[in-house]
């Protein structure tokens, strides 16, 4: 079944120096662009992180400091995915939790702006681990009867993810083939940020999704300890969160 779409949505995979989407660099990035009218084009582009690529790192893309030397980095190559996404929704494998907070934060880290306002997130992984919970490569075996070859690496990564999510339309009547429904199915919380930080939980109500205070109201947080903000602030979390946190607060005064 194809998917039926009323935007453009963009499938993006990201390999990085590690797996802290706060502090760790991206060092390849592979985006499709699935037209509504079924057309597809796509941009791979590696990236100079600036950072060197710890061996156990490497072990996993392949990727070392040798091969991205000579690149440009992400600041000069980074308008360019920017455009290339444009208004799309956002899918992939694990996005909700890596690629998709990742890449905002790299945005961010290099002023370049990026709206993540009314877009539409499906992660294709989430829809996985709902219907069988395994992996990637056992999720390209199950769904199209295929071997995963060169995992690991993100145009075959992004490629495979895009093959699954229109095997899992195929396969369950349930699934509606639309970026709504979808959105809705893959997000394992209702993240307030990225990062899920920050979730709503069943009366709407933001909530910490973390630390001493998991579960408990941000802006009653806030209100019995002003200095947990001040804390959020120059902790180790993305500029993403850091802002949603913020807007929280803010809307105090507006009440």
């Amino acid at each position: 079944m194809k998917l039926q779409l009323n935007k453009a949505l963009v499938f993006l995979d990201i390999e990085a120096t590690g797996l802290d989407v706060t502090n760790d660099r991206i060092v390849e990035i592979s985006v499709i662009r699935l037209e509504t009218d079924g057309s597809r084009s796509s941009l791979t582009r590696r990236v100079n992180p600036g950072v060197p690529i710890p061996p156990e790192t490497t072990a996993i893309h392949g990727i070392s400091d040798e091969d991205v030397k000579d690149l440009e980095n992400f600041r000069v190559i980074g308008t360019e995915v920017r455009n290339f996404i444009g208004n799309a929704d956002l899918a992939g494998f694990n996005s909700s939790k890596y690629d998709i907070p990742l890449l905002v934060q790299e945005f961010s880290r290099h002023q370049i702006e990026f709206d993540m306002g009314k877009r539409k997130l499906i992660d294709v992984q989430n829809i996985f681990h709902k219907m069988e919970r395994r992996n990637l490569e056992a999720a390209y075996k199950f769904y199209c009867q295929k071997e995963l070859r060169n995992a690991h690496s993100a145009d075959a990564d992004v490629g495979a993810t895009l093959e699954i999510l229109e095997a899992q339309l195929d396969m369950y009547e349930e699934l509606e083939p639309s970026a709504d429904f979808l959105h809705t199915f893959s997000a394992m919380n209702r993240n307030v940020d990225l990062a899920g930080r920050i979730i709503r939980d069943d009366k709407d109500v933001e909530v910490f999704n973390f630390g001493k205070y998991k579960g408990r109201s941000v802006r009653d947080v806030f209100k019995q300890d002003p200095s947990y903000y001040s804390w959020i602030q120059q902790a180790d979390f993305t500029e993403d969160t850091k802002k949603r946190f913020t807007e929280i607060k803010l809307s105090e005064f507006k009440s």
